[in-house]
């Protein structure tokens, strides 16, 4: 199996993620925050250590790092408590997964808020200038940008936008489940009120660990409620962070493989995993560009990607499209990606597209399966 779904879950992760995970959870699998005995303080510790890598890892050692399960998770928590708190009209990119769009969209139903989106041209380039008329007619209270879209890719320049975004005292919410640890972006600016990760993603740790970095002066209003392991007889959630939204048991093991990651991350030095994710994506435009059956959408040359690669099949549904890749031992991720928003701008909605997504680990042996299965696919066609 070539394995072309990188965008869904980077697979497979280093092999030290997988030797620690095991290791720290048969020694040290307590849970956190709940006990003084060794194991409890062998895993807080493992916590505290793995905060301060994140805050390594964004340039943000004055900011808060909080856990969830899910980067979808998080993003609810900080929109939902952003809308309790009275923010009203809320900016965002023709790029956001549902994660945003959905919640988003169960209080625009009732009126409570109001969405616009940002203006992109054609082109993928973000109209600053345009942005900066939009906030003039429609103040923003909120502004939230995917930094990549998971349907083709595209980067967003969250810095350009949210300094705008500052000029209009507006609070600003980065999702970047698709470039944390992979995009070098210096989350310490003060023009970033919130930052999402997904550490199973560009971090290459395991499922089940995601997160947020949060301006510590921010307070939301909680919307998911639960035990802490502080302030147990205080029946409301406290005040403290990170506790204010981490409730419940914490993925101790998850956590674990994200502490490696993490580890592997700065071993092999961001430069070299991001030339690397270039030099994947440059050799997976070069296969699907040499067979005319298939028509890359959303790329210019002039915009900078992620590891991503979106294209249509002639004559074939992008659903129809994923059971043949499969039949020939190809792991591609096909239909909406669950960003509707995005396939709508680009002209793909409501069939969506093929979507191929390399990483790290992407073999010249995944690469080589894939071209002999684009020639058979063109041979069956043309037959």
């Amino acid at each position: 199996m070539a394995y072309f779904d990188n965008a869904a879950t980077t697979f497979p992760k280093p092999d030290s993620v997988y030797e620690f995970m095991s290791e720290f959870y048969k020694n040290s699998g307590a849970n956190v925050g709940r006990g003084n005995y060794g194991m409890a303080q062998s895993a807080g510790a493992l916590l505290k250590d793995t905060r301060k890598r994140i805050q390594e890892l964004f340039h943000c050692p004055a900011k808060q790092v909080v856990f969830t399960p899910t980067a979808t998770i998080a993003l609810n928590i900080i929109i939902q408590g952003l809308i309790k708190k009275g923010m009203k009209n809320i900016y965002i990119s023709p790029f956001e997964h549902n994660a945003v769009t959905r919640t988003l969209h169960y209080y625009e139903q009732s009126g409570e808020i109001k969405v616009v989106q940002l203006h992109v041209h054609k082109d993928l380039s973000y109209d600053l200038l345009r942005i900066r008329y939009q906030f003039d007619e429609v103040k923003p209270d909120a502004v939230i940008v995917s930094h990549a879209s998971n349907v083709i890719g595209l980067i967003a320049p969250v810095e350009e936008i949210f300094a705008i975004a500052k000029d209009y005292d507006a609070v600003t919410v980065a999702d970047m489940s698709q470039t944390a640890g992979l995009v070098d972006t210096n989350v310490g600016l003060n023009t970033f009120d919130f930052a999402v990760f997904a550490g199973h993603k560009t971090m290459y740790g395991p499922t089940g660990i995601s997160g947020f970095v949060m301006k510590p002066e921010i307070v939301l209003e909680p919307v998911i409620f639960g035990g802490t392991g502080f302030e147990s007889a205080n029946q409301n959630m406290p005040n403290s962070l990170p506790e204010r939204y981490e409730m419940g048991t914490s993925n101790i093991v998850g956590l674990a493989g994200l502490n490696a990651a993490l580890k592997w991350l700065d071993e092999q030095g961001k430069d070299t995993v991001w030339k690397r994710e270039v030099e994947h994506r440059r050799r997976l435009l070069s296969i699907i560009e040499q067979y005319d059956f298939l028509k890359v959408v959303g790329n210019n040359d002039q915009q900078k990607f992620v590891g991503i690669v979106s294209c249509v099949m002639n004559g074939i549904s992008s659903d129809s499209a994923g059971g043949i890749f499969d039949r020939y031992g190809i792991s591609v991720r096909t239909g909406l990606q669950c960003a509707p928003l995005a396939h709508q701008f680009l002209g793909t909605y409501p069939a969506g597209t093929i979507r191929f997504s390399v990483g790290y680990f992407t073999s010249e042996e995944e690469f080589n399966a894939l071209e002999r299965a684009l020639e058979e696919i063109e041979d069956c066609l043309m037959g």
